[in-house]
């Protein structure tokens, strides 16, 4: 048994123990004020029974048919409660101005009718105050509810304290007057009650907490802005949803990572919080044309290479190479070059030129064949020569060639000085392969790999 279901448990026995004792003192002495404090503490009891259930059910985990877990049954039960303290007070009340407008009952006021009342408060002040400890400890909204109880008991016990020596004044109509009272202070614990578990029940958020939640987001590396905080208390903890934006240029993994880092903020400000965050894309004013084009072909499902940005005559021209699959017809592909250019241009403005040049791309698996060892040893040697005439191409090694349905593949390694440039690089494998197609006939597919080497000179 945990901190909440014993501090709940003893609730129940405090409550029996002073309802029983109130009911025989106000049956003996004829208290109406006794009398509703005792309606009053049998509610408490009621109210003390379904706090234990709701607090022991509560903290069972999520399952199959409760995935948000358990945690609302302590509103349930608070809800329970309240409509039992209304009814009380209606009781009260009726009962009261009966007495007040027709008949007068007479009130005996004796050392035990107060001596139960006084003790009433002790008691009341002490398991309040437990209560309240254990509630603000574990956030349990029944446990809370349980407190308010016991705080509205001490008030209403100190009024029918006040009316019973009202009575024994010579003013018998006071203990009448303490039990209006006390009517009034449960309909006003069951106010306050009713308005808070109903806000719970319909998941209303937390005052302040969308605020908070979107500040402590905001000031995560990679989010470009909050777009939406959702948040509801489930028991003693807060589900709460949150949608960011970031850059469409960001890689899956590295928005994942984001979130991840969003959700541990949130927790670290909010540990009640039990946090999901979601990310979606959205366009930066610091995105750049190469990106923009990147991320349009790809959402349409393409590939692009060798994009080219220019300013020509004070225009933007873009050009690019688009892979299409090497079977399809140049109608087919012609149109989707055209789509392309045509989402290019609703993303960068229409004044903006776009060139596309059409690749084949295979996208079935080559099955290739070795090629005989004579004619091996001719292709390599033709490969060599050709690439030597190529300058800043230091050495060729690892050259492979295997025969294909459409032709000869080839692949092959050459390398450069170190601190040779990229674009000479490039320049440099594109007229190697040039110069092979040159020399070797039948070839399919060149591909030249370039790498770096430190120990020639």
């Amino acid at each position: 048994m945990n901190d909440k279901e014993r501090v709940a448990l003893s609730s129940v026995v405090a409550s029996a123990v002073m309802a029983s004792a109130k009911l025989v003192v106000g049956l003996m002495t004829g208290s109406l004020g006794v009398l509703s404090e005792a309606a009053h503490s049998l509610v408490d009891l009621c109210a003390a029974g379904l706090s234990f259930y709701a607090v022991s059910v509560s903290d069972q985990p999520a399952d199959t048919e409760h995935p948000y877990g358990h945690g609302k049954i302590e509103s349930v039960s608070a809800l329970i409660e309240t409509g039992l303290l209304f009814i009380t007070g209606l009781w009260i009340l009726r009962e009261a101005v009966l007495r007040l407008v027709y008949d007068a009952v007479a009130v005996e006021v004796t050392w035990y009718a107060i001596g139960v009342i006084v003790a009433s408060i002790a008691i009341d002040i002490g398991r309040s105050r437990a209560l309240m400890k254990v509630a603000k400890a574990t956030k349990s909204q029944a446990l809370e509810a349980d407190a308010l109880h016991f705080s509205s008991d001490i008030l209403s016990s100190v009024a029918v304290l006040v009316g019973l020596c009202c009575v024994s004044g010579g003013y018998p109509a006071g203990d009448a007057v303490a039990a209006i009272l006390v009517s009034v202070v449960v309909f006003r614990v069951g106010y306050d009650m009713a308005r808070r578990t109903i806000n719970v029940l319909i998941d209303a958020a937390p005052d302040g907490i969308a605020d908070r939640v979107t500040e402590v987001a905001q000031a995560v590396p990679g989010v470009a802005r909050v777009e939406q905080v959702r948040a509801r208390p489930v028991g003693a903890s807060v589900l709460i949803e949150v949608l960011i934006r970031v850059s469409r240029t960001m890689p899956l993994d590295a928005a994942r990572e984001v979130c991840d880092a969003v959700a541990a903020a949130v927790v670290k400000s909010l540990p009640e919080a039990i946090p999901s965050v979601k990310a979606e894309p959205v366009a930066l004013n610091n995105e750049s044309v190469l990106d923009t084009v990147r991320i349009t072909a790809a959402r349409l499902g393409l590939m692009v290479h060798d994009v080219g940005v220019q300013s020509l005559g004070g225009r933007t021209h873009i050009s690019f190479d688009i892979e299409v699959d090497e079977n399809m017809n140049i109608q087919a592909a012609h149109a989707i070059a055209d789509g392309v250019e045509t989402e290019i241009r609703k993303e960068l403005g229409d004044d903006v030129q776009v060139d596309t040049h059409i690749d084949p791309r295979r996208f079935n698996v080559m099955i290739g064949n070795c090629v005989a060892p004579t004619t091996l040893d001719d292709i390599k040697e033709r490969i060599k020569q050709a690439a030597a005439t190529v300058k800043d191409v230091v050495k060729v090694q690892n050259i492979r060639v295997q025969e294909g349905d459409d032709g000869l593949y080839v692949s092959l390694s050459c390398l450069f000085q170190a601190k040779t440039s990229v674009r000479i690089v490039h320049s440099a494998t594109v007229a190697v392969e040039t110069q092979i197609r040159h020399s070797v006939h039948r070839i399919s597919r060149v591909v030249v790999h370039a790498e770096p080497t430190f120990d020639i000179p």
